[in-house]
C-alpha cells in the first residue's frame, strides 16, 4: 500500500473520498469531505490554532483509494500529536475511512508510515484519536497493538425506531409515555397554538440559522460556547449540510415565534441530533419535550431507522427510551 500526505484539501479527492466513505464502517456525517473541509477552515470554531498542520493521509493500491486518515497535527497535552480532523469538541463521531476488508492493513500500514515519515510528521509523538464509536472495527485493530491505549470517553445514547409512532410510545416507560402525550396535547390545544416548522427554503436559511443560535444562547453554558469564531463555524456547517441535503433544522413555533429548535442531520435514514435551543419565555409549554416528541413522531412516520442523540448522557434522552453506547479514545505513542 502506498501512502500520500495531502497538506491541503483537493476537489480531486472529494468524490472518491465520499464514495469510499459510503462503503466504510462506520459511515457518519462527520467524515464527509464537505464537513471536514468546513471544520478545517475554522479550526473547529477556534478550538485549534491556525498553526495546526493538515495531514490527509491517503492509502492507494493499484491507483485506487483504499483508505483515508483525515488528520492534522497539533500540540495536545504537551506533545505533538496526529489527530483526526474534527477533534475534539464539535464532531461527535470520528474514525478512519476504509472498507472493512482493508481496514487492518490500512491502519497497520498507517502506523508504520507515520512512525517512519520524515519532515513535519517526524515530530509527531503520538496518534491520539478521539470519538470513535465502541462498535467500530477500528478498535479491534488497535487492541491488537500492545502499545495502544483505549479508553471510554462519553455516553452516546440512541433510539431504535419501529416506524410507527404508537408502537414507539408503547415501548417506553408508561409514566414517560403519559407525559409526552400530555405535553404534546396541551401545546396543540393551547390558546396560542404550537406548530412544527422545518427549514426547507434556501432564502430562509440564514435567518433561520440566526434564530437557532439565539435559542442556543439562552442557555448560559451554550452562550459561552458560542464565541464569534464558533458561531461562524456552526453557520458554515449548517450551510454545507443544507447544500448537501443533509440538514434538518426544525423548530417548534408558538404564536408564530420560535420557541425551540433542533439542529440535526437527516442522513442514512436516521436522525443525528446535533444541538438544541429553546426560548425560556415559553417554558410553560414544555417546548423542548414537545418538539422532541414531534420530531420522534415525524421520524417514525417517515420510516427513519434510528434517532441518535450522540454524545452526552442527559437524563431526558433516557426518558424518551434511549439506550446507551459510548465513544472511545485511542492513544498510541511513538
Amino acid at each position: 500500500m502506498e501512502f500520500t500526505i495531502y497538506n491541503e484539501f483537493s476537489e480531486a479527492l472529494k468524490q472518491e473520498w465520499n464514495n469510499l466513505l459510503a462503503q466504510s464502517t462506520p459511515h457518519v456525517p462527520f467524515l464527509r469531505y464537505e464537513y471536514l473541509y468546513a471544520w478545517w477552515q475554522h479550526r473547529g470554531g477556534g478550538e485549534w490554532p491556525q498553526e495546526a498542520e493538515l495531514a490527509l493521509i491517503v492509502g492507494h493500491e493499484g491507483g485506487k483509494m483504499v483508505g483515508v486518515a483525515p488528520c492534522f497535527s497539533a500540540v495536545h497535552e504537551d506533545r505533538k500529536c496526529l489527530m483526526l480532523l474534527g477533534s475534539i469538541e464539535i464532531s461527535d463521531y470520528l474514525d478512519v475511512i476504509s472498507k472493512d476488508k482493508d481496514r487492518e492493513r490500512f491502519i497497520k500500514g498507517l502506523v508504520e508510515f507515520v512512525r517512519s515519515c520524515p519532515g513535519a510528521l517526524g515530530e509527531v509523538k503520538a496518534l491520539d484519536l478521539y470519538n470513535i464509536l465502541e462498535d467500530s472495527p477500528t478498535l479491534p485493530v488497535f487492541q491488537s497493538m500492545p502499545e495502544a491505549a483505549i479508553e471510554e470517553l462519553q455516553h452516546s445514547p440512541y433510539i431504535k425506531l419501529p416506524g410507527d409512532w404508537e408502537t414507539y410510545l408503547s415501548g417506553i416507560d408508561g409514566k414517560q409515555r403519559h407525559e409526552i402525550r400530555r405535553k404534546m396535547r396541551r401545546a396543540v390545544e393551547a390558546e396560542v397554538p404550537a406548530e412544527l416548522y422545518f427549514t426547507t427554503e434556501a432564502d430562509k436559511l440564514e435567518a433561520d440559522m440566526e434564530c437557532f443560535l439565539v435559542l442556543m444562547s439562552q442557555d448560559e453554558e451554550k452562550a459561552a460556547f458560542l464565541t464569534p469564531a464558533m458561531r461562524e463555524q456552526m453557520k458554515e456547517i449548517m450551510r454545507v449540510a443544507f447544500a448537501g441535503r443533509v440538514l434538518q433544522l426544525v423548530f417548534l413555533k408558538i404564536g408564530g415565534e420560535f420557541a425551540a429548535g433542533y439542529l440535526n442531520a437527516d442522513y442514512l435514514n436516521r436522525i443525528w441530533v446535533y444541538n438544541s435551543g429553546l426560548d425560556r419565555r415559553f417554558m410553560e409549554y414544555s417546548p423542548g419535550w414537545v418538539l422532541l416528541g414531534h420530531l420522534l413522531q415525524w421520524a417514525n412516520e417517515n420510516k427513519r431507522d434510528e434517532l441518535d442523540f450522540m454524545r452526552g448522557d442527559e437524563e431526558y434522552k433516557y426518558r424518551f427510551g434511549a439506550v446507551d453506547r459510548h465513544v472511545m479514545r485511542v492513544t498510541l505513542k511513538f
